[in-house]
């Protein structure tokens, strides 16, 4: 008997294929089921078919028919300690440790940021569907770091239009191998699925389909012997942005596993990068808001080793 699977799609997700969102949602699909359900109209797009190559929109609605043994992963409340650096009746900052991951999927059922949540508050946002409660937006796994969490669906669609719109600053601390000669610069490259390792983001040429425009701003904090210190803000909000940017022009984050290929001889237990700064608009009071998050031990101890 067939079951029927409603997904919103966030914000976050815009710009992917269709048979790959579904993988990366909370059913256990392989890409090549996801694509014979597609194929057989068994998915569709606000009421609409679509093909295997669609590119999911923020707010599309998808409606998968599916019989078993199509597993959904439920997340169950966890006692997880939670960095809480604001929180009031409508949303909450929270300051991510790295190696958490944001929120299940395959491969992760436990030990997320949501598991967190569901232990610490019955108040979250519902518009992220049930594997994303209060989720706005996220960070990698090995990056740490402030992001916001939703408690009502208001609170949750003002701020995601605020992403959309722009109107919301992120900055970031990047420890990167090379010495940087710019003081200021941007990165101004398009961003896609790498067409050779589809788990991977790479630069495109523009105008190559699924290349979506990506700018990172950055300045110079600190140089040291090898590395240098760099503070790190978007214009855009694609996945692995910085990561992939700083690569491409030279300056690789230290200790990332996947865009990196000069070694870790720091020997650091991810990448070097961190959300240290968020500033917003409140959706109920309207006033700016700014937080800072200190930098992980283990981050702040590198930096004094490579002072010395």
């Amino acid at each position: 008997m067939e079951r029927e699977y409603c997904l919103k799609v966030p914000p976050e997700a815009a710009g992917e294929r269709l048979d790959r969102f579904l993988v990366c949602q909370s059913l256990l699909v392989s890409r090549s089921q996801a694509q014979g359900l597609i194929e057989k109209g068994k998915v569709l797009v606000n009421s609409v078919p679509r093909r295997s190559s669609y590119r999911v929109q923020s707010g599309d609605l998808i409606v998968m028919q599916a019989p078993p043994p199509f597993q959904e992963i439920v997340p169950v409340p966890e006692d997880i300690p939670l960095d809480i650096i604001y929180e009031d009746e409508d949303l909450m900052v929270i300051n991510k440790s790295q190696g958490m991951v944001v929120h299940p999927a395959a491969g992760h059922k436990q030990g997320t940021l949501v598991n967190a949540l569901l232990n610490y508050s019955v108040h979250l946002s519902s518009v992220g569907g049930h594997l994303r409660p209060g989720i706005v937006h996220r960070l990698d796994k090995d990056t740490s770091g402030l992001l916001l969490v939703s408690k009502t669906d208001f609170t949750h669609q003002e701020l995601a239009r605020q992403l959309k719109a722009r109107e919301i600053t992120r900055r970031y601390l990047a420890l990167v191998h090379g010495v940087v000669r710019e003081q200021q610069g941007v990165i101004d490259a398009p961003l896609g699925r790498d067409p050779r390792e589809r788990k991977k983001i790479a630069v495109l040429a523009k105008g190559t389909a699924g290349a979506r425009e990506a700018r990172t701003h950055y300045r110079v904090r600190e140089r040291y012997a090898g590395y240098t210190l760099l503070e790190v803000s978007l214009e855009t909000g694609r996945t692995h942005q910085i990561r992939v940017h700083l690569s491409y022009a030279g300056y690789p984050v230290a200790g990332d596993r996947v865009y990196n290929c000069r070694g870790n001889p720091l020997n650091l237990p991810g990448q070097a990068l961190h959300a240290f700064q968020i500033t917003f608009r409140h959706p109920c009071t309207r006033e700016v808001l700014t937080f800072e998050a200190p930098l992980p031990k283990v981050f702040a101890d590198t930096l004094s080793k490579l002072r010395c």
